[in-house]
């Protein structure tokens, strides 16, 4: 009877490592099968072409929104976030011109500095569009499983170069037609003038590039988190499949 039921416990042993064998078997097989098959998605079981097309959606509504908030008058200049100061390299500049009753003059350039932002922002959504394009699926599931400012904060880190060479002759055009070049010309040469003055030289294009471009991509951010988040903002079927909860 003790040998018997050695046997028993032994086969029963076996049964059960086999069963679990068997588990792991069609466990394997599944994991197997999601990898082989990238349409599926670990967040939701949408196509990755859905995703896709989700984000390419929701970057075409969130940067028509900026564009049109940035990209007229006064959407730059009154507005506290993106409003473009001077150079801090004129401080000095500015505080002798004030001294001199010629402040008005940097007052001027601030304004038409703002101006040509606001004239070249426009642009930047296409440069988004061909982007957005480029993007591949390992791209596309990590934005789409990433936090509310993901596919923001990827264009900012792939795209910030290009778009700050892209952005730069339309700046400088933009600062010539709105008269930016010439005051800030004017300003200088009057500063020089004075006796006794420090040296003082500012880029303003690249300054007008560089607080543009940040004041894109946080507005972009914006939109990004209240398509993901609010109904209200899921404006086409597209983003209610995509994001919608």
């Amino acid at each position: 009877m003790k040998k018997c039921a050695l046997i028993m416990a032994f086969f029963a042993a076996v049964l059960m490592v086999a069963s679990e064998l068997r588990a792991q078997d069609w466990l394997q097989r599944g994991m197997d099968t999601l990898r082989k098959n990238p349409e599926v998605t670990e967040k939701s079981g949408l196509a990755d072409s859905e995703i896709a097309e989700g984000l390419r959606e929701a970057l075409r509504v969130g940067s028509e929104k900026v564009v049109s908030h940035l990209g007229r008058k006064d959407g730059y200049y009154q507005d506290p976030k993106a409003h473009i100061p001077l150079p801090a390299s004129l401080q000095n500049v500015q505080n002798i011109l004030e001294r001199a009753g010629m402040g008005h003059m940097l007052d001027d350039l601030e304004l038409r500095m703002n101006r040509a932002a606001e004239q070249a922002t426009p642009r930047a959504r296409e440069m988004f569009v061909q982007a957005v394009s480029e993007m591949t699926l390992d791209d596309v599931r990590g934005i789409y499983n990433g936090p509310d400012d993901a596919a923001t904060r990827y264009f900012e880190d792939t795209m910030s170069g290009p778009l700050s060479e892209e952005f730069t002759p339309l700046v400088r055009q933009s600062l010539a037609d709105v008269g930016a070049v010439r005051v800030y010309e004017d300003m200088m040469s009057r500063y020089q003038q004075l006796p006794f003055v420090p040296d003082a030289r500012a880029d303003i294009s690249e300054h007008v590039v560089d607080h543009s471009i940040k004041a894109i991509f946080e507005y972009l951010a914006v939109e990004e988190a209240a398509i993901r988040n609010d109904p209200l903002s899921q404006t086409t079927s597209i983003l209610q499949r995509v994001f919608g909860r």
